[in-house]
């Protein structure tokens, strides 16, 4: 995740730099059931309206936050599917407040309303996350049911009249790109305290869909937007969090754009930005499935690295003998094609390797979403030299060199 607001605000109120480090255990986004009410264009979990058997009891869920206590994860996404269709969500939810964890709720939001807002105030959440794919229309075409956005938008307005800390989250694609700005004013106008932005990551039907996935140019101009929009509302005393996932290019950009406009900021930045370190599936970012699977993250749903009902979460975690995990963990990663190439891998540290795989079958090939050009990046346009091994590009990076 990267965060644009973090980074803004150290343009005026800097703060020592320092080196990287991960935190004590990963943020944990538990899939705690699959079944949902909508059908989104782009779920990573191909929810359904239906019952998914084998889910984790109750009694298995609370053995396992007991061990996630004990590694030391600080944070736990309850998600789904739609987590509030689990009988025992609020359950759940209480038990993992009361030992400590910072508890977020990852929802649609069209199920949010007067029959259980008490019961959502009463657990306390840190933090409830509604996603929203456009205004209206848009956002109902994306979830596939028509009054999805009116339904989605009281459950926010319930939220934020009980003082919860709510924000949304978008997936921009092409067919919902034009919708960004009237959300920017939504959250504004709404009072709403986050914005998170999600570039399309190419898993569950985000996989399918990624013919859909944003142009390179929508890309950049939704990221000038967003810096733009954050920077404006900083100036005018307006404090919210903006921050934008599944592509560490724009941590990149972001350097980029403040050379541009604050060069005298610009070492500050890339000292920070450094301290970040890009991607961090599998390695600040966990994920356990409705069935106890536990992925490097929500995006690696088709690689299983082990079930918590056979072995504890923090010895699967703690398990370097697969190579995907040794892999991710590695800083700066192993990587081919362009991002082999880059200058900025200690700050990108490869971006989506989601993407990379579904594209061309590798790994640690290049990351087809990354929307800088080959001078952004460093490339040099002669790559064979003395003392320099030529980078093998992929198709993709050849058309875009026009090859």
């Amino acid at each position: 995740m990267f965060r644009i607001s973090h980074f803004i605000r150290e343009l005026f109120e800097p703060t020592p730099a320092a080196a990287r480090r991960n935190p004590p255990g990963p943020v944990v986004i538990w899939n705690l059931i699959r079944r949902c009410n909508l059908t989104c264009k782009h779920c990573y979990s191909i929810s359904a309206d239906s019952d998914f058997p084998g889910e984790l009891s109750t009694d298995e869920v609370f053995a396992v936050m007991e061990d996630l206590k004990a590694f030391r994860v600080p944070v736990l996404i309850l998600s789904g599917g739609e987590p509030l269709l689990r009988p025992d969500i609020f359950t759940i939810a209480a038990r993992a407040k009361a030992m400590g964890f910072y508890v977020g709720l990852s929802s649609n939001g069209t199920l949010i309303d007067a029959s259980n807002i008490d019961a959502i105030a009463a657990i306390g959440f840190d933090y409830v996350g509604v996603s929203l794919d456009g205004i209206s229309a848009t956002h109902d075409r994306f979830r596939r049911k028509e009054g999805a956005f009116d339904a989605s938008m009281a459950g926010i307005r319930l939220c934020h009249a009980r003082g919860i800390k709510v924000g949304v989250r978008y997936t921009m694609t092409e067919d919902n790109a034009h919708d960004l700005p009237a959300l920017l004013r939504l959250v504004e106008d709404e009072g709403i305290d986050k914005f998170y932005f999600s570039h399309l990551n190419y898993a569950g039907r985000g996989n399918r869909n990624r013919g859909d996935d944003a142009h390179h140019q929508s890309s950049r101009d939704a990221m000038d937007l967003l810096f733009d929009t954050c920077l404006e509302l900083y100036r005018r005393g307006i404090h919210k969090e903006f921050v934008t996932g599944n592509n560490d290019a724009d941590g990149v950009y972001l350097l980029h754009w403040v050379r541009a406009r604050f060069p005298e900021r610009a070492a500050h930045i890339e000292a920070k930005l450094l301290q970040w370190g890009g991607n961090a599936s599998g390695v600040n970012v966990a994920n356990i499935d409705n069935l106890g699977v536990v992925h490097p993250d929500t995006m690696w749903w088709h690689v299983p690295l082990g079930n918590v009902r056979e072995r504890p979460f923090s010895a699967i975690w703690s398990d370097l003998s697969n190579p995907l995990v040794a892999g991710l963990r590695q800083h700066p990663r192993a990587l081919g094609g362009r991002c082999g190439a880059c200058a900025f891998q200690a700050i990108c540290n490869g971006s989506s390797r989601v993407r990379a795989e579904q594209i061309t079958g590798d790994v640690w090939a290049e990351d087809p979403a990354c929307y800088l050009s080959d001078d952004e990046i460093g490339l040099e346009p002669a790559l064979a030299g003395e003392g320099r091994e030529r980078v093998t590009l992929t198709p993709f990076a050849r058309r875009r060199r026009g090859g």
